[in-house]
Parts: C-alpha cells; structure tokens; sequence
C-alpha cells in the first residue's frame, strides 16, 4: 500500500505516470479519491505524485494542533522518503498554502508553483465570531468524500490551520516560476487576494476564469491545458 510514514503519522499517496514529477496537494477536507480526473489527465505526461494531508482521506488524522507549516513538511517527507529531489508543485486552495510553505522551507524541492483558488493572507474569517459559527452549525455536517469522510475534528484541525496561515510579507522570496489561476468571481478567497500575490510574487503569471472557487470544474480542459502550457514539455 502507498504508505510513508513522516513525522510520525501514516501518509497516503498514488503515483502514477512518467515524464518530470508533478505533486498535487488538496484543498480543506478534500482528498485523492475526488480528484481522480486530476491524474488521469495529468499522468499522460507526468511523474504524477498526489498526498493526502494530514487530517483527510486514507492518511493519519491525528487530533492536535496543525500548521500549513507542518503539513508542508509532511509533503517534503513524502518527496524525501520517494527520492523526489525536485518537482512542479500544484496546489489547490488550502494545498496552495501548503505549496506555498514547502517553497519557502525547502526552496530547492521546488521546480515551479501552481497555486489555484488560493491565498496567503490571514482574514478576518478566521475571527472568534466565525469560530463559534463553525463549532455550532458544522459540527454535525459529513466533511471529506463519501468514500473517506473526514470526522469532525480533524476538520477543524484543517480549517484553524489554513485560516491561521498568514506568509504575504515572505511573497517576495518565492523566485521558482509560478502561475496564479482564480475564478473572477469567488467567493470564499475574493480576487484581490490572488491579485496580491501576483504582486508580491516577481514574474507569477495569473490568470483567470470565469466562475468562482472551483471554476475548473466547468472548465476542465482549459484548465489542464493552461497549466500544461505554463509547465511545458
């Protein structure tokens, strides 16, 4: 079974394809099981290596504190343990964080950043009001995929982990290529935020799409080409 241990927890992982080494990491909750069409598409010209972090899927769901910080070491452990000394890294949401974490802790583990629906900036969502919402109405709510439902508390370990991620000021180290892709219309990380980091990040290129948090959904082929584009033969 794909299973490293790192940082004393069980990892999940699949690896499939060939060609340089593209890593995949999940947003809040989700995990590898949902993203199938990700690799299927990917791994036609790729080395393609997709983690369940901490807390969802098939990997360890610890219940204690969590950092973006330690989960993108759990992903250098991963690419450590499977000899990976250098790859694209594509990061969706919460796992653009965590994309984000691993470039600015172990520069040379990363060849170029994709992050998509992402931001780097603590918001003012992750405030004590929002917090209580969260404990009173989530609390009862299926989190994860059906086929791995994630339990309440390792739900939350993930959400105060990515709501408390806070790198804007560190933008400016990142220096491997990296592409931005947004939906114009999110809403759960507005467009100004991912305008930011383009900003901060010297020679990122953004693009947008129409739609909002998961845009590529609807449009699926101009996203994978985009990224294919940027990433190159």
């Amino acid at each position: 079974m794909p299973y490293l241990t790192v940082n004393n927890i069980n990892l999940y992982y699949q690896r499939s394809g060939a060609g340089e080494p593209l890593v995949f990491l999940n947003g809040l909750s989700s995990d590898i099981s949902e993203w199938q069409g990700l690799g299927l598409s990917f791994s036609r010209k790729y080395d393609f290596i997709a983690v369940d972090n901490r807390g969802a899927g098939r990997s360890d769901k610890p219940d204690a504190p969590y950092t973006i910080e330690i989960m993108a070491s759990d992903v250098a452990g991963v690419l450590d343990s499977i000899g990976i000394k250098n790859a694209h890294i594509l990061g969706l949401s919460m796992g653009g964080r965590i994309a984000a974490a691993l470039a600015l802790s172990r520069p040379e583990l990363v060849k170029s950043l994709v992050l998509v629906s992402t931001r780097m900036k603590r918001t003012k969502r992750h405030g004590w009001i929002h917090r209580l919402r969260l404990n009173l109405t989530s609390r009862n709510k299926a989190r994860g995929s059906k086929q791995y439902p994630q339990p309440y508390y390792a739900f939350k370990r993930q959400w105060e982990a990515s709501g408390g991620y806070e790198a804007t000021a560190r933008l400016h180290e990142l220096r491997m290529p990296t592409l931005i892709l947004h939906g114009k219309d999110d809403p759960l990380v507005p467009i100004k935020l991912a305008k930011e980091m383009h900003e901060r990040i010297e020679g990122s290129k953004m693009v947008t799409f129409n739609g909002g948090h998961l845009f590529f959904v609807g449009q699926f082929r101009e996203f994978i080409e985009t990224i294919t584009d940027f990433l190159g033969p």
